[in-house]
């Protein structure tokens, strides 16, 4: 098991749907609405089109930071949990990634084959985390970065597992999601080493799981013991 704070940071990365990203040119800084989503090997993703002010900072300076933030505890948003990733953003043609990154916002789909857009992949070089009053920490870009043997394994096993849930456990998926406090009839788009997303209609749902998985094995162990957890 990780760091608790390390841990933190990789699921509110993975369960944001928007952040900030900030760039900059000749010394001056910018930020932007972004829409972030986290590849498996732990990479933030962000579809950018290259008519806007932060694409153009980034192809002169790479250099650039990232923030998202989770729901506040209070009316005070400085109870609000967040994470600031900090590295080099580059621009992706794999199409496979910018698949990954639409599945996870679908209401992009309008769009996201535009010529003029591209996927940025930023691999964390170092992150800050804030889990509220007098919990902050300095993080390793490395230490955001799940192994790269838990991301290979669940690569492989991935497509069995979403056939297996989405097949033969729907009523268990649909539970899975009343405990996150959402209704309806939903099932598995991806898992990974932190936990699952689940879909229904336009709307995703992120499932944390309780500790990084490195296997199919613990995909299960974790799934069982989320069905059997209280919620809160």
């Amino acid at each position: 098991m990780p760091d608790p704070a390390i841990f933190a940071a990789r699921c509110l990365l993975r369960t944001a749907r928007a952040g900030t990203l900030a760039t900059q040119m000749d010394g001056q800084p910018f930020a932007s609405l972004v829409t972030p989503v986290v590849a498996p090997d732990g990479a933030v993703l962000v579809l950018l089109s290259s008519l806007a002010t932060h694409t153009r900072h980034l192809l002169a300076d790479a250099r650039c930071a990232l923030m998202v933030m989770g729901a506040a505890e209070n009316a005070n948003p400085q109870t609000a949990p967040r994470v600031t990733v900090t590295g080099l953003a580059e621009r992706c043609a794999d199409p496979a990634l910018r698949r990954y990154w639409v599945a996870r916002h679908p209401y992009a789909a309008l769009y996201a084959d535009f010529s003029d857009f591209s996927i940025w992949r930023l691999l964390p070089q170092a992150g800050h985390y804030v889990g509220g009053f007098a919990n902050a920490a300095s993080l390793p870009g490395a230490a955001l970065l799940p192994p790269a043997e838990a991301v290979a394994a669940l690569a492989e096993a991935a497509p069995r597992i979403l056939a297996h849930c989405n097949e033969d456990h729907r009523e268990a998926l649909n539970q899975l999601a009343g405990t996150q406090g959402k209704e309806g009839a939903w099932h598995m788009l991806g898992v990974d080493t932190d936990g699952i997303d689940l879909v229904q209609d336009d709307t995703i749902l992120r499932v944390a799981f309780h500790a990084p998985v490195a296997d199919a094995a613990g995909v299960r162990a974790e799934l069982v013991r989320l069905l059997h957890t209280p919620s809160d």
